[in-house]
Order: C-alpha cells, then sequence, then structure tokens
C-alpha cells in the first residue's frame, strides 16, 4: 500500500519550465515501454503511432479567471474562477484579508461588479450582471500556474491553450496537447491516426498538494467532463481493430476512465472526483501522452498507476539527470500501461 511520502522525489528549481519553447513541437520526449526509456523529440510522435491508432484529446478552452478588484470597505481581492454554473453565476476563489459575506459586492477589474453568494465549501459563489464568458473574456487575466513566475503576457495567451481548444470552461490548460500544432496534426492525419474530442473543464483544484500521508483519506477535487457519441465511436472502432487508445493528457485518461467504470465508455456529462493509484484497472485508455508533474501530486500518482510505480521513479530519475524541463511548459513522455 502506498503513502504520501512514496510520491515524493527531489526537483532542481531551474528544471521547471518558466517559458515555452518557440515551437510547440519542439520539445523532448520520453519514452517509457516497460523499463525501456527512449529519449525522443516530440515530432517524432508520429512514427511511434501506428495508422488505426486513436489520439483522445481534451478540447477544453482556458478562461481568463484570474481578476484583481476592491470590496465596498475599499479592501484588496483577488478572484480565481474555478467553475461556471451557469451563464451569469460561477464558483471562485476569494483572497482578501477578511473574507466576504453574502450579498457583499465586489468591484472586479474596475469594470463590472459581483455579489457574493453563498458559500461552497473553499469556494463562493458569484453572481455577475452580465454573461459570464463575455466579462471574463474582456476583463479577466490568463490565470498561469502557480509556479510560472511572470505574469501572463500576450505570448502566453495564445500557447497556454491547444491550437484545438474549443470549449471554454477551464482554469489550468491540459498541457500534454500544448506540444502539438497544426503541422504536427496534419501529419497524424496523413499516416492514417485518428483524432477524438472530449471534454474536460480543469479546475485550479489540479494544482492543490495532497495534505494526507494516508492516500484513502484524500479528497480528490471534482471536475466537469463530457463525452461525445463520436469519441466513444471512434474508441469501439480502434479496440475493433486492436489499435492503441491514446490518452492526450491525464484530463483526457480522466475523462475517458470516469465514463468507463462500468466496463465500457459511455456517451455522456458528469462530474468526476476520480482518483488513480496503483492497483487500478485501466478500462479504455493503452497509452499515454503526459508531461512531467509536481512531487506528491495526484498526477504522480495516477502515471505510477498507468506505467507502473518503480518504472515511473526510473524515468523521473533520467528526465532529472538529462535536463528535461518539467511541469506545464516543460517536455513530454510516451506512456505505455503496464496491464497492456
Amino acid at each position: 500500500m502506498y503513502s504520501l511520502s512514496d510520491f515524493d522525489f527531489d526537483l532542481p528549481p531551474e528544471r521547471i519550465a518558466q517559458h515555452p519553447l518557440p515551437d510547440r513541437s519542439a520539445s523532448r520526449l520520453l519514452q517509457l515501454d516497460g523499463d525501456q526509456i527512449t529519449d525522443r523529440h516530440f515530432a517524432d510522435i508520429v512514427d511511434q503511432l501506428q495508422p488505426g491508432d486513436l489520439l483522445v484529446m481534451n478540447n477544453t478552452r482556458v478562461l481568463k479567471a484570474r481578476f484583481f478588484g476592491v470590496k465596498e470597505t475599499g479592501g484588496q481581492v483577488e478572484v480565481l474562477v474555478e467553475r461556471v454554473l451557469d451563464n451569469r453565476t460561477v464558483l471562485a476563489q476569494v483572497r482578501a484579508s477578511k473574507s466576504p459575506k453574502p450579498g457583499n459586492r465586489i468591484r472586479l477589474a474596475d469594470a463590472f461588479d459581483v455579489t457574493v453568494g453563498e458559500r461552497a465549501g473553499e469556494f463562493f459563489t458569484l453572481h455577475f450582471e452580465g454573461d459570464v464568458f463575455e466579462l471574463i473574456e474582456a476583463h479577466g487575466r490568463l490565470p498561469l500556474p502557480p509556479y510560472i513566475e511572470h505574469n501572463a503576457d500576450e505570448f502566453d495567451e495564445q500557447r497556454y491553450q491547444t491550437v484545438y481548444s474549443k470549449e471554454p470552461g477551464a482554469v489550468a490548460a491540459p498541457t500534454a496537447g500544448l506540444h502539438f500544432d497544426q503541422p504536427l496534426l496534419d501529419r497524424l492525419a496523413e499516416k492514417g491516426i485518428k483524432l477524438a474530442y472530449v471534454t474536460l473543464h480543469v479546475g485550479a483544484g489540479t494544482f492543490q498538494p495532497v495534505r494526507v500521508e494516508d492516500l484513502s483519506a484524500h479528497q480528490m477535487h471534482s471536475e466537469w467532463y463530457t463525452i461525445p457519441q463520436e469519441t466513444v465511436d471512434a474508441v469501439r472502432a480502434a479496440k475493433a481493430l486492436g489499435r492503441d487508445v491514446v490518452a492526450v493528457g491525464t484530463t483526457s485518461l480522466r475523462a475517458l476512465e470516469s465514463a468507463s467504470q462500468s466496463g465500457e465508455l459511455k456517451v455522456g456529462s458528469d462530474d468526476t472526483a476520480l482518483f488513480i493509484t496503483p492497483g487500478y484497472t485501466f478500462k479504455t485508455v493503452t497509452r499515454l501522452i503526459t508531461n512531467f508533474h509536481l512531487p506528491k501530486s495526484t498526477l504522480m500518482m495516477l502515471v505510477s498507476a498507468f506505467a507502473g510505480y518503480h518504472e515511473i521513479r526510473k524515468a523521473y530519475a533520467h528526465a532529472i539527470a538529462n535536463e528535461y524541463r518539467f511541469f506545464s511548459y516543460g517536455d513530454a513522455m510516451l506512456l505505455t500501461t503496464a496491464s497492456r
């Protein structure tokens, strides 16, 4: 039985990528298959896939979800939208010297007011005066991850979105998808590699550390996902041909596996709090493209469950020794499930 400390490792700060590379597909790719490690370039992904293989991508789009504002009392406030509930209401983290109360109004970005509603655990319900998506896009700031030490600029606004992003609702990017540019997608299509999409709106909880040593006591954050019929059909077609279902990112994997708990992938939308740790049996995904993850994170546990605990430890040690770039703007891995 694994505990939190089993997923810790020492990462030199200089290995944390602070900026994206000029070209999306120019990053490195560490391929892990069993205990075999191969160093590649990300564009080599085309050669590691076969015609009929299916790439499943998360088409969520990152909101400009960070705001600075002031309370009616003049106190400073920072707001991070966690989830859009409807076109006038969001759940948000609110940082202030004193928590606002229901009915309080907050002026955001010196542009519009929101009214505080009821608490929802660690979040606040905020009611907007106009369309949520329009106001967020017009006045918000892109919320880069906490380990990136600069404020988002115009380059980040372009590069911290996948080229296929479509459905607004995330507060963090599905970062494995950031490595794909249109020429690479065209090469994949030319080889006969199929593409399908899911939507999982990544929440800020993805960056929250696990705070309990006993993993069975960890409460996983929930995220909303949807699986369309076309994706279910594409997965069935790939499996019928004996081809791989390749999740592009842990978010795509969590959506697919969440919708496969009956043993077969189902169409639909739901909240997922699926917490994948070693011992989990994967039901749909056979390969995974992913970035390198934070120590003691739920995503370290997920990739350890997928590719093998000891194999992941070896791969991460190799990546650190060979100066791979880590986290959201970093390099990628191609993993094959240990149970394949």
